[in-house]
């Protein structure tokens, strides 16, 4: 046999005692005595199965486990333990363990469970959403994440139509697609339609399909998105973007379940599950009436809410790992390496573009690094400018420095109109022309209306 299995113990004696079992049995083994040289090692070397204790100094069981899976998604882990409890057990089990044993344990035991590792033939006691091929790229072991990809099978199976918020580049369309492909539609179409990219006067069109002579260019008939989708998934992509003049037509659409093509009097029967996505607060735009109440009803059954990247900070170092190695098979090159000035780097970033930020940043420090490592130099970070609409208020700073802040930032917002710029902050245009030459700038002598 030529598998390696490595073996991570902090007492030596059990390292050497396990290691002689497991040897026996005919596979390669290497020993560490902490997590971090497990670690070390697994990076440059292949590895079939990990063997761990739970409890060790510096980085236990678990976090040696978290770390591996980052590294290499699909290794096996099995978690030895002399002070088993429920928790630790459910936890290991989440995070993609094969086995949580306890110790004393027979070596026949331990043996079994990694000929069927090796073999691809175990069948671990974990959530059935992590075995499943379909979903391999939502990689994450943040909690809140797990949350959401342990309801998908349920969600899956409701049939009710959802609602994902979440920012840009979060992975909300993943998460759709995850519930189509657990659903009892998913041998029919998934189809997406991102209502941002479509201009108003095309999708009713885009969505309903049109007749042959509906209008001018409409040489022949269209069959729509919501047709092509029937018995399948439609998903509205940025439905917040969608007109309002179009909203009650969508709705209508949704509560009788036939649509009608532009130019047509005949009513097609449409049945299809919505799964709707939005970057926006989506009950302020319904308070600030640029949504239906209605229609945000008939979306937001299940609602699902997918946290930016920057409050799931745990998951950076598994999606880089995941990144890097996608990057260097799509660039046929071998695995770099990253240093840890370049994780900290990623770590201490605020990723506004979230994943999808991420993993082009990676793909730019694989394509720029040398010598199969990634340096702090490697990672290139977008420079924003700060379009926050927030002004961060720091202890320390006077009530003049923010007003200021506040003027001049308000300014910059509105291209330099004081007269938007005074409704805004609920002062006269007069205040903010003084207070420009209280700061120092030269009054505007242009209309203050331009």
């Amino acid at each position: 046999m030529n598998e390696q299995i490595l073996i991570v113990d902090d007492e030596p004696l059990m390292c050497k005692s396990l290691g002689e079992v497991v040897r026996r049995a005919g596979y390669n083994v290497v020993t560490a005595s902490n997590g971090y040289e497990a670690l070390e090692y697994l990076q440059q070397e292949q590895v079939s199965v990990i063997i761990t204790d739970m409890n060790m100094p510096k980085m236990d069981g678990i976090e040696v486990l978290k770390q591996a899976k980052a590294i290499v998604p699909n290794i096996s882990v099995i978690i030895i333990t002399g002070y088993a409890t429920v928790d630790t057990a459910v936890e290991a089990m989440k995070y993609g363990a094969i086995d949580y044993i306890t110790k004393p344990f027979p070596p026949a035991k331990i043996n079994s469970i990694i000929e069927k590792a090796v073999n691809n033939n175990y069948i671990p006691n974990i959530n059935i959403i992590q075995n499943q091929p379909q979903i391999q790229k939502i990689i994450t072991s943040n909690p809140q994440m797990i949350e959401i990809l342990n309801k998908i099978e349920l969600i899956a199976k409701s049939d009710s139509n959802v609602l994902i918020q979440g920012e840009s580049g979060t992975g909300k369309e993943l998460i759709a697609r995850a519930i189509h492909l657990h659903s009892k539609r998913n041998k029919d179409s998934f189809v997406a339609v991102n209502c941002a990219a479509i201009p108003e006067g095309v999708l009713e069109s885009e969505l309903f399909g049109h007749e042959k002579g509906a209008f001018t260019g409409a040489i022949s008939r269209r069959i729509g998105k919501f047709e092509l989708a029937h018995n399948g998934t439609i998903l509205l992509d940025e439905v917040s973007e969608m007109p309002k003049t179009f909203q009650a037509k969508l709705l209508r659409a949704i509560q009788e379940k036939e649509i009608t093509r532009i130019g047509g009097n005949n009513r097609v029967k449409v049945d299809v599950r919505i799964i709707a996505t939005t970057n926006r607060d989506i009950l302020e735009e319904v308070d600030n009436g640029a949504f239906r109440e209605d229609l945000f009803y008939r979306l937001c059954v299940i609602p699902v809410f997918v946290p930016p990247l920057r409050e799931r900070k745990d998951d950076i170092l598994s999606l880089t790992n995941h990144f890097i190695k996608k990057s260097a098979t799509k660039m046929r090159k071998d695995v770099p390496i990253i240093s840890k000035d370049a994780i900290d780097i990623l770590l201490n970033y605020n990723w506004l573009g979230n994943v999808r930020e991420l993993e082009n940043t990676i793909e730019r420090a694989v394509a720029l690094c040398t010598n199969g490592n990634i340096g702090k130099n490697d990672i290139i970070l977008n420079q924003r400018k700060n379009n926050s609409k927030h002004i961060p208020i720091q202890v320390g700073r006077t009530l003049n420095d923010v007003e200021k802040e506040l003027i001049l930032k308000t300014l910059e917002n509105v291209k330099g109109n004081k007269q938007k710029a005074a409704e805004i902050l609920g002062i006269t245009t007069k205040t903010i022309r003084n207070k420009l030459r209280q700061y120092g700038y030269e009054q505007d002598k242009e209309d203050d209306n331009r």
